[in-house]
């Protein structure tokens, strides 16, 4: 199965643009990526990451990859159930409390985090 990597996230899309396709947009917040998601979704794309892996909040960083499947088909119930309840509990964390303006070495920190979870889910793909 083909897959598409979804990232606002430069470590991520620097390390695996020759690898696999990207999606890359470092204009897109957290909820952007969700919402990507969501509408290739209902295109008949398939989740193949959880869309709020990891120990990091939606309010707490900024950056988010999501591993889709580049097959389209029917649309898969799971993935889309999946991924609107991930929209709503971001929501709710961002509108309790807005994701804090970061310094450069914490934003730095937080994309090493994102690139983390996706490397070791690619080491089980590649």
């Amino acid at each position: 199965m083909d897959k598409i990597l979804v990232t606002n996230n430069k470590y991520v899309y620097d390390k695996y643009k020759d690898t696999v396709e990207v999606k890359y947009d470092e204009e897109f917040t957290y909820l952007d990526i969700l919402e990507y998601v969501r509408d290739r979704v209902h295109e008949g794309y398939k989740l193949l990451t959880h869309p709020l892996s990891g120990s990091v909040k939606p309010n707490e960083t900024p950056y988010k990859t999501i591993m889709i499947s580049k097959d389209k088909s029917h649309m898969d119930y799971d993935s889309l159930m999946i991924i609107e309840e991930s929209i709503q509990t971001a929501k709710k964390f961002i509108e309790n409390k807005p994701t804090p303006n970061w310094p450069e070495k914490v934003l730095d920190d937080f994309r090493v985090i994102d690139l983390s979870l996706i490397d070791n889910v690619m080491a089980k793909l590649i």
